[in-house]
């Protein structure tokens, strides 16, 4: 039955509001109006259906399932910490795969004789990219939440093996469009998990977030061909809004890190994979207490305040705004410098800071906040590495190697607040550390705060 003309007027409107969404979320400022209005969209996109004349079998069921998901969504996001959200994008991402693969599944079950063969296509299309989606991204997901290992996994012949079974994904798909069985779906099903694993267990932990994004992509794209499975148009629309928009920020993440998306991906097959933090140094390194940094900062004049995932570990935001407060009250120029991979996600320092209502025009992305790094007296480093390392700039031997960095190394005097020498997720040593105009405070990023805090005051 085709939708009735209000119906159709009404997912125009959400369509609309899908891509006033994307567009608000492009900036901190309206980030949160983006979030409100595409939940918005989605809640309405999924009451109209229960209206447009279709009939639902199991309507009970369905009404439950709906309930339930709800209920675990709001639950997870309230609860979930600033530092697992990557890995909860990650899990939530792979479910949406997941479920648009399992749908085409059944479709394909329900399937009429007279089936077109685009619908073949599309059928196919959905399963391997949905399943892939899903596996990738569980696998993202016990990565970052360090249920497995963050290094990059690489199993015997295993770059071999990956193109075996694309190879047998290529043939089973061509297979299954011409002749439509159900046993070659199954197949294609299998195989794609499969793939979706070996897709990501080589990737290092420092790769995971841009291969999040990719997957993000993949799932978009499963959704928009599930749209067409289903000949709903504005599952067609909102998938190919998430595929485009996931595709821009993958390549926007891989040139933020300097390396193309094939080292990422591939890697670990030739040794030039980021991968997790190895052990730490035992070089001499100059050590202060918080007394001497308050001092330091209180008698500067610029100060840059460079936040990474140490950070929000600690959740120290609010602490580290209430720094910024009293250094601007004593006359200092306070910045912050935002890399566009600082923490684990795009944007993840932006809503850390956000939390703590820090002002949004202080937050300064790489390139405006580059050249101001040598007119800078003081820059605190507060659990941020990779993004600070000169070795993107010096050793063509480091996985970082090319990645664009915060040119903190240029300021007049440089403060790291870190728990130990523990390197950064690419394993290797920040030579920064050791330069001698280089302070380290170590401790909890919050309670070294804290302490600096209370001896900027007494100032």
């Amino acid at each position: 039955m085709s939708n009735p003309t209000w119906a159709q007027l009404t997912n125009l409107g959400v369509a609309v509001l899908f891509i006033l969404s994307l567009k608000a979320l492009s900036s901190p400022k309206t980030a949160r109006l983006g979030t409100i209005v595409g939940a918005a969209g989605a809640v309405i996109a999924t009451v109209i259906l229960f209206f447009t004349g279709i009939e639902l079998d199991n309507l009970a069921v369905i009404i439950a399932m709906i309930v339930i998901g709800s209920v675990i969504g709001a639950v997870s996001a309230r609860r979930v910490k600033m530092t697992a959200m990557p890995q909860m994008v990650a899990l939530f991402n792979g479910v949406g795969g997941g479920a648009a693969g399992l749908i085409a599944v059944v479709e394909f079950l329900h399937a009429k004789d007279d089936a077109t063969a685009l619908f073949w296509i599309f059928t196919v299309v959905t399963v391997i990219i949905g399943s892939v989606a899903f596996s990738g991204s569980i696998v993202t997901y016990l990565k970052l939440q360090e249920l497995m290992t963050t290094r990059p996994v690489v199993i015997p012949a295993g770059k071999w093996v990956t193109i075996l079974v694309a190879a047998a994904l290529v043939v089973f798909a061509i297979w299954g469009i011409i002749d439509p069985q159900f046993w070659i779906i199954l197949i294609l099903l299998a195989l794609s998990l499969i793939f979706g694993v070996l897709f990501v267990l080589p990737v290092g932990g420092a790769d995971v977030p841009i291969v999040i994004s990719l997957l993000n992509a993949l799932t978009g794209l499963a959704v928009a061909a599930s749209g067409y499975v289903l000949d709903n148009v504005l599952l067609l629309i909102a998938g190919t809004l998430v595929g485009a928009s996931g595709t821009l920020l993958t390549t926007m993440m891989a040139k933020a890190m300097g390396r193309p998306l094939t080292a990422t991906l591939f890697g670990a097959f030739s040794g030039t994979t980021a991968g997790s933090a190895g052990p730490g140094s035992d070089r001499p390194v100059r050590s202060s207490s918080p007394q001497d940094v308050a001092i330091m900062l209180g008698y500067a004049d610029k100060v840059i305040l460079v936040p990474g995932y140490g950070l929000a570990v600690a959740q120290a935001q609010s602490t580290l705004r209430e720094l910024a407060d009293l250094l601007a009250e004593r006359g200092i120029d306070v910045d912050y410098a935002i890399h566009p991979v600082a923490g684990r996600m795009p944007g993840h320092m932006n809503v850390l800071l956000a939390e703590a209502n820090v002002p949004y025009e202080q937050l300064k992305e790489m390139d405006e906040i580059n050249p101001e790094f040598s007119a800078t007296d003081v820059v605190l480093v507060v659990g941020a590495n990779d993004v600070v390392n000169p070795a993107a700039r010096t050793d063509q031997s480091a996985p970082i190697y090319g990645m664009p960095i915060l040119d903190v190394d240029t300021a007049g005097q440089v403060v790291f607040l870190k728990r130990s020498m523990r390197p950064g997720f690419a394993g290797i040593e920040n030579e920064l550390l050791f330069d001698p105009k280089t302070t380290l405070l170590f401790g909890d990023a919050k309670e070294s705060l804290t302490k600096v805090v209370a001896s900027l005051k007494a100032l």
